[in-house]
Formats: C-alpha cells, sequence, structure tokens
C-alpha cells in the first residue's frame, strides 16, 4: 500500500475491539485497513513458543524477542497480554462471562442518558455467537479443588463450569468450519491439554484470526502485521495521517477515520504522545489515561506436593469458577510448560498481613531464614503440571493513572508511567480474600499456598485485565471519548478497545469489548448512507 493511499478508516491493533470493527466496518462497504505491531501467529509458531519460550514466546522486541506474551512493568502495576494478529485473544483463556450488574450502575450512563444494558444485550449476544460460545463439558480434578475451595467458604452454589469460546467439538478431529457455514477456516475438537493461554496450536481455541479477523479479509478489509504506529497529525486535507514504521521502513497513512484499538497500553501511549508531546492532538481531554482500571485483580497459586499429581491435562486453561462473595469472582488455571518457565520464578510462599512493607520484609525473610521452601517452589520438578493459579477479580472502584514521564533508566525519551488515580482508590496489591481464597484451596488439595513476588515483596497490583484510561463522558471535561466512541474535539478519531470501558467488571472482559466494539460499528453508518 502506498504512501498516498487513502483509506476509508485505519485500525489501529487486530484485538477485539480491531477485529470486530474491521469485519464490520468491511461489511458497511468502507475500505478498511488494520495495522498490527505483532506477527502472524500459526500452529508452528507457537509450537517454536513452547521449544523456546524465553525466546519465542515473549514479546520484548528491543532485546530481539518477537513472541505473541508482553509484560508491561510500571511502578504500580503489571499487566500481562498479547501481541500478533489477533491481539490478546492468542493468550486468553476464551472465558465469555458478561459484565456483572454492578457495571450498568456506573454514573456515566446516566450522565450520557444511555441505557447501556438494553443497548448492549443485542450486542452480546451476537458476540457469543461470533465467537463460538459454548459451556465448558470438562470437570477435572482441579476443578474438584476449586469446587471445594467454594464449598469451603460458604459459597458452594456459586461454582459452576464456565462460558468458554473453544470449539468442543469430536476430541482431537479436524472438521470443515463448523461455525459459519463453511466460511471459516478448519477446526479441529480441543484436547483438554490445558495450554490455551500458550497458543492454541490445534484450532480448537476460537481466537480472532478464526473469526472476525477471517470473515474480515474476505469481505475486503487488509491487514499490514509487523508495523507500529508512532505518530497521529491531522490530515491537510481531512482525516488523519498516521506514520507507521514496518519491515519495509517508515510510512505515512492517510485516511478517512481512525479507529484506536492497540489495547489500553498502545492507545493510551498513541493518544498521550499526539497531546503531550508532538502537539498534533492538543485539545484531547485531560482525563485521558486519568483512572485506568485492573479489575482490583490478585494471581495467587497453589503448588501441588506430589510431584507426580497432573492437574494440567485434564481441561482447558480455565474451565470452572465461582464468587467469593458479590464482588470476587474466582476462575482457576491450569499453566501450561511454556508459561511455566516464564512464571515459576514469580511465586513464593504466602505470608498475609494488610502492610505492603511487612508482606515485603516477612518474603524476604522467608527466603533468607527457610530458603528451602522458595526453592522448592522455584524448581519443583513437573511444577506446570503441579501447578494451579487462581485469578481474583472484583468490580470495586480502583485503579491507577498512567501518564508520560522520564524513566530513570531512559531519561532521553518519554514512556508512559504510573501513579495514583485521579479518581478513586488505588489499585489494590492484597485482596484479603484472594489469599483466604489460595489457603482455601491449598488445604483442599494438600498443596502449598503462593502469593505473586509482584504483589508479595514489589507492592504492585497485577492483572490481565487493564480497562479504561479513555472514558466515555458527555464533555472532554468528564471523558476522553462520546457515546459514539468518538474523542471529543476530533471527528473520525475513535477508540474502541478496553480503553474505553468506564468501570472495572470484576469478570474477565473480552465479551463485554467485543459487544462494546459490536455497538460501535453498529453505529456507524453504511458507504453508501454516509
Amino acid at each position: 500500500m502506498s504512501d498516498h493511499d487513502h483509506i476509508d478508516y485505519l485500525i489501529i491493533g487486530s484485538g477485539f475491539g480491531g477485529s470486530v470493527s474491521a469485519l464490520r466496518l468491511a461489511e458497511k462497504g468502507w475500505r478498511v485497513h488494520v495495522v498490527e505491531q505483532g506477527r502472524h501467529i500459526g500452529p508452528d509458531e507457537i509450537r517454536q513458543a513452547k521449544a523456546a519460550p524465553l525466546r519465542k514466546f515473549m514479546w520484548q522486541p528491543a532485546l530481539g524477542q518477537r513472541g505473541y506474551l508482553v509484560q508491561h512493568l510500571f511502578k504500580h502495576v503489571g499487566i500481562l497480554g498479547g501481541v500478533g494478529v489477533g491481539g490478546g485473544s492468542l493468550v486468553w483463556g476464551a472465558v465469555m462471562l458478561p459484565p456483572k450488574p454492578g457495571f450498568y450502575d456506573a454514573a456515566v450512563w446516566a450522565e450520557l442518558g444511555i441505557d447501556m444494558q438494553a443497548e448492549l444485550d443485542p450486542h452480546l449476544d451476537t458476540a457469543r455467537r461470533m465467537l463460538g460460545v459454548n459451556t465448558n463439558p470438562r470437570h477435572g480434578q482441579q476443578d474438584d479443588y476449586l469446587q471445594a475451595t467454594a464449598q469451603a467458604m460458604g459459597r458452594g452454589e456459586t461454582f459452576g463450569a464456565v462460558p468458554q469460546a473453544i470449539y468442543f467439538g469430536p476430541e482431537a478431529q479436524s472438521v470443515n468450519d463448523p461455525c459459519f457455514d463453511g466460511a471459516g477456516p478448519r477446526r479441529t475438537g480441543c484436547r483438554f491439554c490445558g495450554e490455551c493461554i500458550a497458543g492454541c496450536e490445534y484450532g480448537a481455541k476460537n481466537s480472532l484470526d478464526h473469526n472476525y479477523l477471517h470473515l474480515a479479509q474476505q469481505a475486503g478489509a487488509t491487514v499490514q502485521a509487523e508495523t507500529r504506529a508512532e505518530r497521529i497529525e491531522p490530515d491537510r486535507g481531512g482525516g488523519y495521517q498516521v506514520t507507521v514504521r514496518g519491515p519495509g521502513g517508515r510510512q505515512v497513512l492517510h485516511v478517512r477515520k481512525l479507529v484506536l484499538a492497540a489495547g489500553v497500553i498502545g492507545t493510551l501511549e498513541l493518544l498521550l504522545q499526539a497531546r503531550d508531546v508532538h502537539a498534533s492532538l492538543p485539545n484531547i481531554s485531560p482525563r485521558c489515561g486519568a483512572v485506568v482500571r485492573t479489575n482490583s485483580e490478585a494471581l495467587t497459586g497453589i503448588l501441588s506436593r506430589d510431584a507426580d499429581e497432573n492437574l494440567l491435562t485434564d481441561g482447558a486453561t480455565i474451565s470452572s469458577d465461582f464468587y467469593a462473595d458479590d464482588a470476587t469472582h474466582i476462575t482457576q488455571n491450569r499453566i501450561p510448560p511454556a508459561l511455566g518457565a516464564i512464571m515459576r520464578l514469580m511465586f513464593v510462599p504466602m505470608v498475609e498481613t494488610s502492610s505492603a512493607w511487612r508482606r515485603a520484609l516477612r518474603s524476604v525473610a522467608s527466603l533468607l531464614l527457610r530458603p528451602r521452601d522458595t526453592l522448592t517452589t522455584w524448581f519443583a520438578r513437573n511444577w506446570s503440571q503441579r501447578m494451579t493459579t487462581l485469578t481474583v477479580m472484583q468490580n470495586d472502584d480502583s485503579g491507577v493513572a498512567l501518564r508520560l514521564g522520564r524513566r530513570w533508566w531512559a531519561p532521553w525519551r518519554r514512556r508512559l508511567v504510573s501513579g495514583p488515580p485521579a479518581a478513586g482508590r488505588m489499585a489494590p496489591s492484597h485482596l484479603p480474600l484472594a489469599n483466604a481464597a489460595t489457603q482455601a484451596y491449598a488445604e483442599a488439595s494438600g498443596g502449598i499456598a503462593l502469593s505473586s513476588v509482584m504483589e508479595s515483596v514489589g507492592g504492585k497490583a497485577m492483572t490481565a485485565h487493564i480497562l479504561g484510561g479513555c472514558p466515555m463522558g458527555a464533555s472532554a471535561e468528564t471523558g476522553v471519548i462520546d457515546a459514539d466512541h468518538q474523542v471529543h474535539g476530533y471527528p473520525g478519531l475513535y477508540v474502541v478497545d478496553g480503553a474505553a470501558i468506564p468501570a472495572n467488571l470484576g469478570v474477565n472482559p473480552s465479551l463485554t469489548i467485543t459487544a462494546m466494539a459490536e455497538r460501535f460499528a453498529a453505529r456507524q453508518p453504511d458507504k453508501g448512507a454516509a
């Protein structure tokens, strides 16, 4: 594509927001082009990542690592995500839960005069159909332990199998596309290998390259991989010009409309650079990045004491959940070896105290005074087969702020840094209920309760479900975008990804992000009607 080609809609990012937008806008007759900084990830790339996870799985291009799992570390929060054509769906556990009722009570909906539940419900149904959502049919030993945990906490009635975007057809059998009347790629029934979050090399997980993106390209959308957006400016002829850099060098794309769907980190960095560094979009709301939510999340672990126990290969990565109270949602996670090679050093034996400095002191003391416990955790034989992690999410209002600043190791450039949020409390690095659930699971399974090093020593929140930073609002004083996802003051510039979610969901957010993107696209005109 030459520098002078005019694109109707340029979409930056190919995750849930970008892929949905690409398909629906292409179906409306628009010329749609997607740029994605990551690579195309297929079965070969996934097998390579599993064979050499530290070199082939992680995304750290400055170090020559161009895998598809990225970790962002800030002072107050650590964030896991996906990079590649398909975005976070490449490393997602495929859990598809609707937003909790409290999401619809957020003040922003009243401010905008929106009955968001009524508006979103049909799009949630569309998202479920497009992503092939079914209830997980397999109940294994790890699920038994989680059910016992729920019962021990007096919440057994809330335990159940999760709805998932996985093809649960005949196990390991390859068939013609069963989802879109043959218009999609061939699929293979789930093998219950537990490796969803390391990438599904078999074609069972309904990642975006098997549905929205695949169909978008059939409808005429184009996808340019390994291409990073660097700068956004208004175009003299109307619309925007976007500077991108790919294998062929720097390129300027001229576009009528621009959809930012680069994930919270990518979207915020582009907008804040445009406002605060390049001054090309100087009127972006001061609310940009002021409150970024972590889903009030905690990640804990339990290591089986039985070196021969195999919890890995009897289910999908995530297969069951329960509610520890009305605000707290908990899922179990199997940890595939590719991720285990990276994560095993991220856990230490659990210590319980609400004081961050006391937790850090006790954790370090435990390592020094009882090194055998920690070393056993780090170097356990068959670690991935024995390990369970719990993802604990709450819909309490908390978060961090992300703004541009200078980090001490690179003071010559401005990058995202974290700080206290403009409203609400700081994202928690310690959830007592998460630790209580972990201890209950350890008692049920006879395992060792573990905390994340980030939480117990570093005092950081950890999340794989970062949200917000570009909230909706009636004006630039209260929000970055309006009810149509359009950035205040900049016609034709939209934010359509997790950054647009204005409140903690308390559950895995992919279904909500997909439905919100469907709602955005439905509000865009057909080409002939524009």
